[in-house]
């Protein structure tokens, strides 16, 4: 069996706090989740962690994530030489760029093809760290992990997905992974 490893993680900075968005590599993990098809379970990581968080992604056949080109994998760098962006990974997020040209949220797609929304949004997840609410960010973190997945799993199986523009009609989208 093929183990997809959906993966999401926050961080204990924003980009104001470490000089801007040059600088994603000095925010910090605050909380990272993975869920692994293979053995079905999900996994949460404190900083502490983070090597066992880095060995998991390594031994995935493919990591699956949200802006995790771009964002997640380069939190990461700040704690590892390795250049993440070799592992097998696909980026929802980068794939309907292609496709569309312009950005989506998760919440957008997420709405459009579940009618579900995220619980909140990132820099609240930084709040709860720095309120020592780590409970807080490791379930808001696993229910971006958990919609990741249902999105992967919905357009592979579907071939499309469906979300919601800026003026809020809802639209569709072809996807191939």
């Amino acid at each position: 069996m093929k183990n997809i490893v959906y993966f999401d993680l926050e961080t204990q900075k924003s980009a104001d706090e470490v000089g801007g968005w040059g600088h994603i590599s000095r925010m910090g993990l605050s909380v990272g989740v993975t869920y692994s098809s293979a053995a079905g379970t999900y996994n949460i990581y404190g900083e502490k962690q983070v090597d066992a968080l880095l060995n998991q992604l390594q031994r995935a056949d493919l990591v699956v994530g949200f802006n995790n080109l771009r964002f997640d994998y380069e939190v990461l760098h700040g704690y590892t030489a390795l250049d993440l962006r070799q592992l097998p990974t696909l980026d929802l997020m980068v794939e309907l760029q292609k496709s569309l040209q312009h950005r989506l949220s998760l919440d957008s797609i997420a709405s459009g093809t579940f009618g579900l929304n995220k619980t909140s949004a990132g820099m609240q997840a930084i709040h709860w760290f720095k309120e020592g609410k780590l409970l807080e960010v490791a379930e808001y973190c696993c229910y971006d992990v958990k919609l990741t997945r249902l999105v992967h799993e919905y357009g592979t199986r579907h071939r499309q997905l469906h979300y919601h523009n800026r003026f809020g009609k809802k639209l569709s989208v072809q996807v191939v992974w």
